[in-house]
């Protein structure tokens, strides 16, 4: 293919649509079958919590009185119109950052769906041993950290366009 007809990295969009709507089915599942702070154990160390977080990240923010919904809204909002535009820069052939945009694309809009529809995050899923507990998170928020370690990996680890064109 030339430089012209080269397909973009939006084709990976495909990836956040799939991520986006397991979010979305688990996070309804857990609504429609669990009471707000009920907790099914699962494992020795890991439990479904229904919970509400009205923060980002670790619950920070939680407290903020309301703002914080509207500022982590902006926020997503953003990072999403930036990460489909860098998906339109991208060749569909570097799966690699692709993939990691799309990653963390379903998850900032899975999680922007329930700020903006409900005024909170839905959380279940819950890590802990003996007295400490991680904070509860989701489908959402995995795609967001895989999507980061992906990009972490790639800064790493990744050739830059430079080398790879000089390859070819």
């Amino acid at each position: 293919m030339t430089k012209s007809t080269e397909r973009s990295g939006l084709v990976w969009l495909w990836l956040s649509l799939l991520l986006f709507a397991v979010d979305f089915g688990t996070k309804a599942l857990v609504v429609a079958n669990m009471r707000l702070y009920e907790s099914i154990e699962l494992l020795p160390f890991f439990n479904f919590t229904y919970m509400h977080n009205y923060g980002a990240a670790f619950s920070f923010l939680s407290e903020a009185g309301g703002w914080q919904r509207w500022f982590l809204s902006t926020i997503a909002v953003a990072i999403s119109g930036l990460l489909v535009y860098w998906l339109k820069k991208l060749p569909a052939k570097n799966w690699l950052l692709c993939s990691a945009y799309a990653l963390v694309l379903s998850g900032a809009l899975g999680n922007l769906y329930d700020r903006l529809t409900l005024g909170y995050v839905v959380d279940f899923l819950h890590f802990y041993y003996q007295d400490w507990h991680y904070p509860a998170f989701n489908v959402a928020d995995m795609a967001i950290v895989g999507g980061a370690g992906l990009l972490l990996f790639d800064a790493i680890f990744g050739d830059n366009a430079d080398t790879q064109e000089k390859k070819a």
